[in-house]
This record gives C-alpha cells, sequence and structure tokens, in this order.
C-alpha cells in the first residue's frame, strides 16, 4: 500500500472518535475508535479538551495499529487529513489561545432568549444549538470573558487549529455558527453588521469567527506540533495538506450525494435531523 495515495478522515461524533484511512479508489482499508460522552458540568453538556487530546490520540494510535497489523507497515504519512465533528457549540479563546469557557455542545438548550432576539433582529431562524446563539446568550448573561474573546470556533474548528495553526472551517461547518450568503460563500454581511449593533463588544464578529473556505480551498498543512498532537511518538511526517473541516451534516449530504438543490437526506445519530437542500434562502 502507497500511503501518499490514502486520505486520512477523523470525525469526532457525540458517543465516538472514529478515523478511517481510504485509498486511492475511495476504499477504506484501515480504522480506529474511541468511545467517549459528554458530561453535565453546572447544569452545561460539555466534554473537556483533555478528553478531545486523550481521544484523538487513542483513536490514531488504533488506526495505526490497525495499518500495521493489516499490512506490516508503520503509518507515518498519508496524502491529505479530512476533520470532521458534531456541529454548533461554543469554543471561546483569548489573543493568547487560551480557552475562556468550557465547551457548550449542540445539545444544551440554554440560549432560548438569544435564539429568540437574534431571530427576530436577524429576520432569519436562529436555532438554539448555532454558536452564535450561545455567544450572544453569554453576553446578555454579562459573562466576564465574553469582552476578552478573539476567536470563536467549534469542535472540529478546534482540532483544525490544533492540526495546522489556521482558524479557519468548511463552509457547511461555518453554517453552524452563523449565517452563510451562497452567493457570496461567507458569513452573511449585513447580518454581521446587524449583530455587531447590537453586541455591544469591543470586537468585531468577523474577527473572532473563523475564515469560511469551500471544498478544494487550501486550509493550511499538519504543522510539526499538530503531528506530535496526533502521534506523539514522533512518527507521523508533518506538512500533509488538510482539507476545510466540516460538520457532520456536511459530511452526512456527501457520503448521501445530497448536494444538489431540491434534494435531502435524514440522519438518524443522537439527534434526527434532516438537511434539504433549497433552490431559494
Amino acid at each position: 500500500m502507497n500511503l501518499k495515495n490514502t486520505a486520512l478522515g477523523i470525525e469526532l461524533g457525540s458517543t465516538r472518535i472514529k478515523a478511517v484511512l481510504i485509498d486511492e479508489n475511495h476504499i477504506p482499508v484501515a480504522s480506529g475508535a474511541h468511545e467517549w460522552e459528554n458530561q453535565l458540568e453546572d447544569g452545561i453538556w460539555t466534554y473537556s479538551m483533555e478528553a478531545v487530546t486523550a481521544g484523538v490520540q487513542d483513536c490514531y494510535a488504533k488506526l495505526k495499529q490497525d495499518v500495521l497489523e493489516k499490512y506490516g507497515i508503520t503509518l507515518t504519512e498519508v496524502g491529505a487529513i479530512g476533520i470532521s465533528g458534531m456541529m454548533h457549540g461554543y469554543l471561546p479563546f483569548d489573543k493568547d489561545g487560551n480557552q475562556l469557557a468550557q465547551f457548550r455542545t449542540w445539545r444544551n438548550t440554554i440560549t432560548g432568549e438569544a435564539a429568540a432576539k437574534l431571530s427576530q433582529v436577524l429576520n432569519f431562524n436562529i436555532p438554539q444549538r448555532w454558536s452564535i446563539a450561545h455567544l450572544y446568550q453569554a453576553i446578555l448573561n454579562k459573562e466576564p470573558h465574553v469582552q476578552h474573546i478573539a476567536s470563536l470556533t467549534t469542535l472540529a474548528g478546534y482540532l483544525h487549529v490544533t492540526l495546522t495553526g489556521e482558524k479557519v472551517m468548511g463552509i457547511g461547518e461555518a453554517s453552524g455558527m452563523f449565517p452563510i450568503d451562497s452567493e457570496a460563500l461567507d458569513y452573511n454581511q449585513e447580518m454581521v453588521e446587524a449583530f455587531d449593533a447590537i453586541s455591544g463588544m469591543p470586537w468585531k464578529l468577523r474577527d473572532v469567527l473563523p475564515r469560511v473556505l469551500c471544498a478544494g480551498d487550501d486550509a493550511g498543512v499538519l504543522t510539526e506540533s499538530g503531528a506530535r498532537f496526533l502521534a506523539p511518538a514522533g512518527d507521523l511526517k508533518p506538512g500533509i495538506p488538510v482539507a476545510p473541516c466540516e460538520g457532520d451534516a456536511g459530511t452526512g449530504m456527501v457520503a448521501t450525494n445530497s448536494v444538489r438543490e431540491r434534494t435531502g437526506n435524514v440522519s438518524a445519530g443522537t439527534s434526527d435531523f434532516a438537511m434539504i437542500v433549497t433552490d431559494h434562502p
């Protein structure tokens, strides 16, 4: 097996972290998995970043062992890497990269006031689980950390930054943070300005949100520290291209070939939801 012709996908789901290696024919050739559960702390459903690190490393180690057992080779490189995660949620950091609040997952329903107000101000349905609802609820709650936010991301976005140093994400994942303009392929600028007008924060929304990328865009490469994060033994080579990270809804759409207008798919996972591609906003 030529490792340069493979692609590694890592998915952080609600109950399992999965790693799958596929060959040039898109056939899975090795895999690894790590089971985990969220924790209810102070009324908030969360996963610690220590659990994220331990889970991803265990998952990758099992994939590496699978490759060794099946093919008799050490997994030292792959052709490309892609990250996917459960969407939405809230992971804020300051300018020095320090985490400002515990990770608030999509499962939390503590943003009712914010979701309602934003839906009215933006004239757009904002679900409670979206990152912008969590952010605005923290502002409404006058949580001290909000003044110091320099970057806000999701779980997939966090792992992407850890591996590449790039504060970017795929457009599907970004659409679970803030409404997207399908023509501009970016955050809806009119809505961005409407949020900034009511936030009362010293920062602007675009300064803290990840940059939006589309499939095929340059989202960075695996850094030296990123390679050490995945493989602490130090046998994974840096420099591997990493795709823009995406959310589980988007990856489900691709897997079921439901990406064209007027198509859709239903996911029956930890939560049941439908993704429908409409032909207008």
